[in-house]
């Protein structure tokens, strides 16, 4: 997301004014009081990187993922890759146009920060929809979708179950396939509160002792006929069937994009790295979703109560529907067409022979 991109982006400049450590650790606020137990992040509002209604705490900046070792390997990555980037004059994202509101506007525009390359924003090409390498399957409301291969294989018999289901009836649950096991107590709470909902329930997780551990017993067989649990999931089959009501996700960047392409409202459970920021434009910005509060029974049956019956639901719907029509039209392709005919521009302005010959092929 090119939100999270203007985060690591501002990395030099956070440093500078002391914000995060050498290692990216957040450093405490000078007017913060050793009583004040408000984690809203100070480091992101010093900077103005990102919407003033977009909460994040200091403790879900992208490069804090995993033990302290991690962090500070990841964080490392991060700067070499700035570092590297000082010398380009342009990056391709895979964001949609207007995506961050006034930051994307902006950066769009021009740069992100201090030495940054300038954005072009082209995710709306990366959809699919009826280019020569892709395959039309179905259709879910006015729109269509490609049929992409994956890394993992998927269990054909999803979308038999799903053409079972009442229309908007079924809860999808993935975490992805980057997020490691979410632990036995997550996996169990997030089973008993599928189960206490009483409603249809599709969860792709994945065939591993690791991630399944602390799935009850016997659960598969207990829920069979309302729930269905495989390895994996055909997703975007899956989030284009029309009886799909809400998406359960980590918000991974994919996987969100995703959703909003084929209108699916998301219940939020970020685990690591930019799916915090992602999630606070789900639920803040762009308002097409909801947080859990903590994986526990009580919690996931409520918040999928929450999100699938009521004015609440239907708000959510209707706000989703508004953002998906922006993110496939044929403005926003054309938008994001332009943005890589002006990146090949900047390419034949180059003094490379080489590159110029690429121009020509393309």
């Amino acid at each position: 997301m090119l939100a999270s991109y203007r985060v690591v982006a501002a990395i030099p400049e956070l440093m500078e004014k002391g914000l995060i450590s050498e290692s990216g650790a957040p450093r405490s606020s000078p007017n913060q009081s050793d009583d004040d137990d408000d984690e809203v992040g100070h480091v992101i509002r010093a900077l103005k990187i990102l919407p003033a209604h977009v909460q994040l705490n200091d403790q879900e900046l992208p490069w804090l993922v995993g033990d302290s070792a991690t962090q500070r390997s990841r964080f490392a990555f991060w700067r070499q890759a700035l570092r590297r980037a000082r010398s380009f004059r342009s990056l391709l994202v895979n964001s949609f146009p207007g995506e961050a509101g006034g930051a994307a506007t902006d950066a769009a525009a021009g740069h992100t920060a201090r030495h940054s390359p300038r954005i072009f924003p082209v995710g709306p090409l990366l959809a699919g929809g009826g280019s020569d390498n892709t395959v039309i399957e179905r259709t879910k409301g006015d729109g269509v979708y490609a049929k992409r291969s994956s890394m993992w294989q998927a269990d054909s018999t999803c979308i038999d179950w799903l053409d079972r289901q009442r229309a908007g009836s079924v809860v999808y649950v993935s975490f992805g396939s980057w997020v490691g096991p979410v632990g036995p107590e997550k996996v169990r709470e997030l089973a008993l509160g599928l189960e206490a909902t009483g409603r249809p329930f599709l969860w792709a997780l994945k065939e591993d002792p690791s991630w399944r551990a602390g799935l009850p017993a016997g659960y598969a067989e207990r829920v069979t006929g309302r729930g269905k649990v495989v390895g994996w999931a055909p997703q975007e089959e899956v989030l284009a069937h029309a009886s799909v009501g809400c998406y359960l996700t980590h918000c991974g960047w994919n996987s969100t994009v995703e959703a909003i392409r084929h209108g699916v409202r998301l219940l939020c459970c970020p685990v690591s790295g930019d799916q915090f920021i992602n999630c606070a434009y789900i639920t803040g910005v762009w308002g097409i979703g909801i947080k859990l509060g903590g994986v526990s029974k009580g919690e996931v049956k409520g918040c999928i109560e929450r999100i699938m019956d009521g004015k609440e639901g239907r708000r959510l719907q209707e706000k989703m529907d508004v953002l998906r029509r922006k993110v496939v039209t044929a403005k926003a392709r054309g938008l994001a067409q332009r943005n890589v005919l002006s990146f090949l521009s900047e390419i034949v302005k180059s003094d490379y022979p080489l590159s110029m010959q690429m121009y020509s092929i393309l």
